[in-house]
């Protein structure tokens, strides 16, 4: 990126970009993240490969969400939940979202290829989910299974970046990590589709894709729920597979109790505690398995 344009970014509202990307929601991943990245070392990484794990995170989650505001501002403008983020509320250009993306991915590129071969190779296919989710809302109402899936990569990029192979001692598939990415995958999914259906009939009406909008606000959160139970039951299979002991499986059990909270919560029409089952709730089940599976961990 040239000067002048790395200026125009910092003069454009460099602060708005980082607070309209949400950094906060990163907490719903990274537990994920450093969970499975203390079962790849059984114990803590190495700092750098801990360090470069969290860079290429922050760039990966940045990049895709700056790219989201910038692919989304038209439709973000004529929603009155949106229309107050960066771009459509005129804080800061389009431009100036697309370049912070870019940049963005090209940190998260640089610290795949500091970490190892496999994680470079992966990178790439990584990139192509996290930008691509944004379109994906324009083409089919499996979008929220494509953010699941994106998001759901994160854990395996860890495990990757810790062992260098998704192959256990003996030369073996290992299918632990794979399943604590199905895990993230429908957990991700089921709550983005119930934060999809307050705007069921606005995406009808921007000619916009989801389940809500197809199904119907009830019958989506009834997928939801089915979602949710997906997630529990590859949580537990990942457990199990990676000999996560009783610790974990009581944080699950609790896991189970929060998720269920979320949809006595929310439910069709009443929507006034999104933020507390959105944000608050799911930042919760997923520390729980964090801090679950690594005393298991560092006490087996």
């Amino acid at each position: 990126m040239s000067a002048p344009a790395a200026a125009g970014l910092v003069s454009s509202g460099l602060p708005a970009i980082l607070a309209d990307i949400r950094f906060e929601q990163t907490l719903f991943s990274l537990p994920f993240i450093l969970l499975s990245s203390l079962v790849a070392a059984d114990g803590w990484p190495d700092g750098r490969t801990l360090g470069l794990i969290l860079v290429a995170l922050i760039g990966a989650r940045s990049s895709a969400m700056a790219c989201n505001r910038f692919a989304d501002a038209d439709f973000d403008g004529r929603n009155p939940r949106t229309a107050g983020r960066a771009v459509p509320s005129g804080r800061v250009s389009r431009r100036a979202m697309g370049v912070f993306a870019l940049v963005a991915a090209a940190v998260f590129l640089a610290a795949a290829a500091a970490l190892n071969t496999l994680c470079l190779l992966l990178a790439p296919l990584t990139l192509a989910f996290l930008i691509g989710y944004s379109w994906t809302k324009r083409v089919t109402a499996l979008c929220h299974l494509v953010l699941g899936t994106t998001i759901g990569i994160a854990p395996l990029g860890a495990w990757a970046a810790v062992r260098g192979t998704f192959l256990d001692a003996s030369g073996a598939f290992e299918p632990g990590p794979w399943f604590l990415a199905l895990g993230v995958a429908f957990w991700v999914a089921g709550f983005d589709v119930i934060y999809a259906c307050p705007d069921a009939d606005k995406d009808d009406a921007e000619g916009l894709h989801s389940i809500p909008r197809v199904v119907g606000v009830s019958r989506a959160f009834l997928l939801s729920a089915g979602m949710h139970s997906a997630a529990l039951v590859a949580f537990g299979t990942a457990g199990a597979l990676l000999g996560l002991g009783p610790v974990f499986w009581g944080g699950l059990g609790l896991g189970a109790v929060i998720l269920a909270s979320e949809h006595v919560l929310v439910r069709p029409g009443r929507y006034e505690h999104m933020a507390t089952a959105f944000f608050r709730l799911n930042a919760v089940f997923s520390a729980v398995l964090l801090i679950t599976g690594a005393v298991d961990i560092f006490t087996r």
